[in-house]
């Protein structure tokens, strides 16, 4: 692995451990709001937050040309659509009644989706990433689904969102090598926010003036505020963004698996921040998966040089 790809590895293992600490601020965040003003108000944060670096990191540079601009807008529009549908399609799937470990392990099969869906773009993976993308889909299952059983309404959409999730995934595959990452970043979690207030004005506010009324006692204390805080800059504004940078140049499965280590690091901020137990299940959960972003890693075998 060259050091660039090392390097963009290492962002997105960043990124999974800002997600999974995040965990902790979005299940206290969710519950005391409401998870679609959540949603919504972290987006927006995360936005306003890229604004100043934006600012920052282009001082002295000149304008970037109309089709630059073009292809950033669209590129901001499209990550921000897919991020917006697949995290409310996954607050949804809460809401209608899915475990939270079940909701983990169905929101985590974008990295089997994502590989499927690169076959249809030429996107091909060696024997290796395929053999990690099941130790992880084993881990993830150890990990998460503990006592759930059965199939509903809940699981469909949690499937869905898995599914956004995978193209999301893959519009920043395209996107990442044409346009500033964070610039689209920004543009991606203005999208989201404003998206995500249609389902905070019919859940959260209960579509009527008393529903907004009983919303607004909530929003007035320290507690709302911090969890929104942390998720608004780090999972948001620092997280997203490094995904975008971190994502270009890697191949978009091996990215996915990289994510997905953000299951493991929520259950190890579980045991330490919430005193959650971690039991042999989980290690071995933690085990698999970290055995499959390894192999993920390894150079894959090239079976021609050993034909006649």
């Amino acid at each position: 692995m060259n050091s660039l790809k090392l390097r963009h590895s290492l962002l997105l293992i960043l990124t999974a451990f800002i997600w999974g600490v995040a965990f902790v601020a979005q299940s206290s965040g969710g519950d005391a709001c409401g998870p679609y003003t959540f949603n919504c108000i972290r987006s927006f944060i995360g936005s306003l937050v890229l604004i100043p670096v934006i600012f920052f990191l282009n001082k002295g540079k000149g304008k970037s040309d109309k089709t630059e601009r073009k292809l950033l807008i669209i590129g901001g529009i499209c990550c921000g659509l897919a991020l917006s549908l697949a995290s409310n399609l996954q607050q949804l799937g809460l809401y209608l009644g899915a475990s939270a470990g079940k909701a983990g392990f169905l929101t985590a099969c974008y990295i089997l989706i994502v590989p499927i869906l690169g076959l249809f773009l030429k996107k091909k993976c060696g024997i290796n990433i395929w053999i990690g993308v099941c130790l992880s889909l084993a881990g993830l299952y150890l990990l998460c689904a503990k006592g759930s059983s059965g199939f509903n309404l809940a699981d469909l959409l949690l499937l869905l969102c898995a599914f956004i999730f995978s193209l999301h995934i893959l519009i920043i595959d395209y996107f990442s090598l044409l346009v500033d990452g964070v610039k689209m970043s920004c543009i991606q979690f203005f999208v989201c926010g404003i998206t995500s207030a249609v389902p905070m004005f019919i859940f959260d506010m209960k579509h009527s003036i008393t529903g907004i009324f009983q919303w607004i006692p909530p929003l007035m204390t320290v507690d709302v505020w911090i969890p929104i805080l942390y998720a608004g800059i780090f999972s948001c504004g620092v997280a997203y963004t490094l995904q975008i940078i971190g994502q270009k140049g890697l191949n978009p499965t091996v990215a996915s698996l990289l994510m997905s280590l953000e299951s493991v690091f929520s259950v190890i901020a579980g045991w330490i921040i919430l005193g959650q137990s971690m039991g042999s299940r989980e290690l071995a959960g933690c085990g698999l998966i970290f055995v499959a972003i390894i192999l993920a890693q390894l150079p894959a075998p090239n079976f021609k040089k050993y034909k006649n």
